[in-house]
């Protein structure tokens, strides 16, 4: 499982499932239903011109059906990012909480970053975090690395712990896994052994 991460080859790339993407998906979600409820009482009062409130309305429905049908049914990755910038171009012609334009389009703006997967790189010579600021480790800085079920558990040499789940991914299986294990355990021990030698040299 040889793939290629911020242009270095890494033997093995292990995405994280991000655990925020359903809190954001609801907060996506309620943002453009409240502002529904906002645009149809306006699009009600009598003497507004409600062709964009209309507009607004229409799109917004469209995009929270679609998405809710793909997230719930499909088990796809949605964004309300098109929703949201929608949504912000009519807030812009209300006639209160205009402001409200600018944090729909700075929260559609950041949707794609705070969504992102992390992946983790693994290679010979580095295991890199490829999150927002890159970290790198040596497997050194490890005591053992495993995947099992879906799970993926890394024993740090300080004690700490981290465990993730990981993207579902139709092609891995269980050998996928045990070669992953497989390798990471020769990686440790190849690590472990680097330093007991220099240990005895010193």
């Amino acid at each position: 499982m040889i793939s290629q991460l911020a242009n270095m080859i890494y033997q093995y790339v292990v995405v994280l499932k991000n655990q925020h993407s359903r809190y954001i998906n609801l907060l996506g979600f309620l943002l453009g239903l409240l502002s529904i409820v906002f645009f149809v009482k306006e699009l009600l009062e009598p003497g507004q011109t409600g062709f964009v409130y209309l507009i607004g309305v229409i799109f917004i429905v469209g995009v929270l059906a679609w998405n809710v049908y793909h997230s719930v049914y499909k088990g796809k990755k949605v964004y309300y990012s098109r929703a949201l910038l929608i949504a912000a171009l009519v807030w812009m012609k209300m006639p209160y909480f205009q402001w409200l334009s600018f944090v729909f389009i700075i929260l559609a703006l950041l949707e794609y970053q705070a969504k992102y997967a992390v992946e983790i790189g693994f290679a010979d010579n580095e295991i890199k975090f490829n999150t927002l600021l890159k970290k790198k480790y040596s497997w050194s800085d490890f005591t053992n690395i495993v995947l099992k079920d879906g799970l993926l558990t890394l024993d740090f040499a300080n004690n700490k712990i981290l465990q993730r789940e990981i993207e579902d991914d139709d092609d891995e299986d269980d050998a996928d896994e045990q070669e992953f294990n497989e390798y990471c355990r020769r990686q440790l021990a190849k690590s472990f052994s680097n330093i007991s030698t220099r240990s005895l040299r010193q």
